[in-house]
């Protein structure tokens, strides 16, 4: 058993840290940039007047962050060779978010809103897998160059984890469809060309079979962004829309009729096992800055690393990120050896472990890091409490942590994957 890092993911790390030094902190320290880092960050991100919404300004600077990613070559190191990228597999994406989120709070990675000098591209493997030719002639160039950008719809006011109760529905309307119903937490639509959007178009509530994924323009008639919901972490980009006899053509079906779940579950272990990776990383910062603290604050004539109360906290945090790192690491090397059905079958479990405990993982170190700075801690002029706020938000989505531990379970007692009983 080998556990070193791979000599080639090695030369990328160091090559990411030079061009974050020569090009993207310089970006971060221009002008008044800093503001969207340092305790002015959710202000600073936040248009409170247009219902939460992110400033312009910022999403512009994290455009320019990405514009100058994709020219160092860094931006589409996970996708195919196709699509302009080096297709670099779990590992290696595993062990680079845990590097990016481990530098801490900055314009390289910030996870508030998934945004990254290495970037994570589900829907252009969506559209590679399941999109006909003429979408992915539109959705995937149109991705990769701005102008093309589509939101994602599956849940529901009444309808969360199980998609197969959703209520919103399509019936065969001529050559194409109508579609009633609503969505909430549809993500990005404040900038999306199109959503999306998941529905029932046969079956009964409860089926998986019977639901399909459309195409909807974001500026057809009937399509209305009734609110966006304020959330621990702002700004906010989740929208409650609603569909009111919108009416789109047969060509705008994404993916198999009646079969649209295959989508929604497509790229989750990849996004699970990189979510968790940024989680630790995200986490043993927390815990690196608070020791280096607790060395240098002497309350009481001496050092607080000197506690035994802030030691053996520290230490249990510690060793839980040394153990998720080897899962982690382990599991997303299983997965480059695997298939997508082999990964469902095989590993899917290990992938819930990692993801639901390092999310879980993170915010306890954050918690910790508060509680170890004291009143600095849980100040704004650190970044902890943000760190809590979002990855607390990563406890819910991907799968909560209850469901994600539902998965473990079925994969443990049988109920699902290679262990399942057939009887």
């Amino acid at each position: 058993m080998d556990f070193n890092i791979p000599a080639e993911v090695k030369t990328l790390l160091t090559q990411m840290d030079e061009f974050i030094e020569r090009e993207i902190k310089p970006l971060e320290n221009q002008g008044d940039n800093i503001r969207f880092f340092d305790h002015r960050r959710e202000h600073a991100r936040t248009d409170w007047d247009k219902d939460g919404l992110p400033r312009k300004e910022w999403e512009d600077l994290l455009r320019e962050m990405r514009r100058r990613a994709d020219k160092a070559g860094f931006l589409r190191l996970a996708l195919p060779q196709e699509y302009g990228g080096k297709n670099i597999g779990n590992l290696a994406m595993a062990i680079i978010r845990e590097h990016l989120a481990a530098k801490g709070l900055g314009l390289h990675n910030d996870l508030q809103n998934e945004s990254s000098i290495v970037g994570n591209f589900p829907q252009v493997l969506m559209f590679r897998d399941f999109g006909t030719a003429a979408q992915k002639e539109e959705f995937i160039n149109g991705m990769l160059n701005g102008t093309r950008r589509p939101a994602f719809g599956l849940t529901e006011p009444r309808h969360g984890s199980d998609a197969t109760w959703m209520e919103t529905r399509a019936v065969k309307d001529g050559n194409g469809w109508r579609i009633n119903g609503e969505k909430m937490w549809n993500t990005g639509v404040h900038t999306a060309t199109h959503d999306m959007l998941f529905v029932r178009t046969s079956g009964k509530d409860g089926d998986a079979k019977g639901i399909t994924c459309f195409l909807v323009p974001m500026n057809a008639e009937g399509v209305k962004v009734e609110f966006y919901y304020w959330t621990f972490n702002m700004p906010t980009d989740h929208a409650h829309v609603t569909f009111k006899d919108v009416w789109v053509p047969d060509s705008a079906v994404f993916g198999p009729l009646d079969n649209g779940l295959v989508l929604a579950r497509h790229f989750v272990h990849e996004n699970r096992i990189r979510q968790a990776a940024s989680s630790l990383g995200a986490g043993v910062y927390c815990l690196n800055e608070s020791v280096d603290y607790s060395r240098a604050r002497k309350p009481f004539g001496k050092a607080l690393a000197a506690n035994q109360a802030i030691q053996f906290p520290t230490v249990e945090l510690m060793t839980q990120a040394e153990m998720l790192r080897l899962l982690i690491q382990k599991t997303a090397w299983e997965m480059d050896q695997m298939t997508g059905p082999e990964i469902q079958l095989y590993v899917s479990d290990k992938v819930s472990m990692c993801n639901y405990w390092a999310n879980r993982f993170c915010c306890e170190a954050a918690d910790w890091a508060m509680q170890v700075h004291g009143g600095m801690g849980y100040s704004r002029h650190k970044p902890f409490e943000h760190i809590y706020r979002h990855h607390r938000r990563y406890r819910i989505t991907e799968g909560s942590e209850q469901i994600q531990m539902r998965n473990v379970a079925g994969h443990l007692f049988g109920f699902l994957g290679k262990n399942r009983k057939t009887e």
